[in-house]
């Protein structure tokens, strides 16, 4: 794709493909043949879509950059360098019936899951036409079943415990997801969701995404051990992938959801990523100081987009393909963020934020219309 100098990492400013990472960027995918089986069953059009939803979720962290840097927002949270993650995961999931719980850094779940890019750019705006009427930039989507993100971070993980509980309890053939970073993985909502998961056997897909860091603190300065064995303290299957290669995380996670659909009971995911910049656009230097510059180029040769466009030219789609598509889609983006510029002036008054969509019994309007 496109590199831009003023809102991409340095390392993928001059990216390209290194022959040794494109080799085990396809083994890790075909050499394992429950993962193969997975990943041989994508015909060129999902591939593609995989390559869409990556380039939108890219694509919105940029528009947001761009805010930033001409005053429009004071700050952004990016997940740039994460996308594979969290484009991998969803798309394991059916989008119809399923319900997801991102964190912030997981916002392509939104698109991925029917919000529009336009209240995507919104909800950062805080217009009384966001999805959150402007209370909260954490936005999420009931009816398309996107419960959005707490900024405490690990509590989602028993929100989706109890979501997935109903869906067992009715008989239902669904699966609720959510995210939670290596250090949330230290909090006691999560340690307290994942366990009541375990012991109750609902059908949700855990997803730790370990970026190395949590918040500034470095993972090997606050998690002793392998993350990857973590999940076998609660007894909880697990499958482990590259978080830079998307089709990695789909396969790894369309597995765990199966066994979810068969009535087994909770699975995790660990996909192992790296965070390119700051907790948010206003501390990229200071984060470029918590690491050595060999981690940041490590994970700058990995770039989930630069990968996977690697690998879909291996399959035999041509460059001037992939070039439409992000021709495409960031014309779509361009779009959104105009649109939601429009609404720049439509801010809600204090008593519609203390209000609105607030019952009489104190409890917020909810899933209903998603059957949660």
């Amino acid at each position: 794709m496109k590199r831009y100098a003023a809102f991409d990492p340095p390392e993928y400013q001059d990216w390209s493909p290194d022959p040794e990472l494109a080799a085990a960027y396809r083994a890790a995918v075909h050499d394992d043949p429950e993962r193969a089986a997975v990943v041989t069953a994508l015909d060129q059009d999902a591939l593609l879509a995989l390559y869409r939803d990556l380039l939108r979720t890219r694509l919105h962290d940029i528009g947001l950059k761009r805010w930033v840097r001409t005053g429009v927002i004071s700050k952004a949270w990016l997940g740039t360098g994460e996308e594979a993650v969290t484009v991998g995961n969803v798309a394991a999931l059916d989008r119809d019936r399923d319900v997801v719980s991102p964190m912030i850094r997981n916002a392509g779940a939104l698109h991925m899951m029917g919000m529009p890019l336009a209240d995507m750019f919104r909800g950062y705006l805080a217009t009384s036409d966001s999805p959150s009427a402007g209370r909260d930039l954490h936005i999420g989507d009931l009816d398309a079943g996107i419960i959005q993100p707490i900024s405490h971070m690990g509590t989602s993980i028993t929100v989706v415990a109890g979501v997935a509980l109903s869906f067992r309890n009715r008989g239902e053939d669904r699966v609720a997801m959510s995210w939670l970073g290596d250090g949330a993985s230290k909090t006691a909502a999560a340690h307290e969701g994942l366990t009541f998961a375990a012991v109750q056997n609902v059908p949700a897909v855990f997803v730790l995404q370990n970026n190395q860091v949590a918040l500034g603190t470095r993972a090997d300065h606050h998690s002793p051990g392998d993350l990857r064995r973590w999940p076998e303290m609660y007894g909880l299957p697990a499958w482990s992938c590259d978080g830079n290669n998307v089709l990695d995380v789909f396969a790894a996670t369309r597995l765990a959801v199966e066994r979810c659909r068969r009535g087994e009971g909770p699975a995790m995911v660990v996909a192992e990523t790296f965070r390119m910049g700051g907790h948010a656009t206003h501390d990229e230097r200071e984060a470029r100081q918590t690491f050595p510059v060999e981690l940041f180029e490590h994970w700058g040769r990995r770039d989930p987009l630069g990968q996977f466009e690697q690998y879909l030219e291996e399959e035999g789609i041509d460059r001037p393909t992939l070039e439409t598509v992000e021709r495409e889609v960031t014309e779509e983006m361009d779009r959104a963020a105009d649109d939601a510029l429009a609404s720049r002036d439509r801010i809600p008054p204090p008593e519609q934020a203390l209000y609105e969509g607030i019952s009489e019994g104190g409890v917020l309007v909810g899933l209903e219309n998603r059957g949660v």
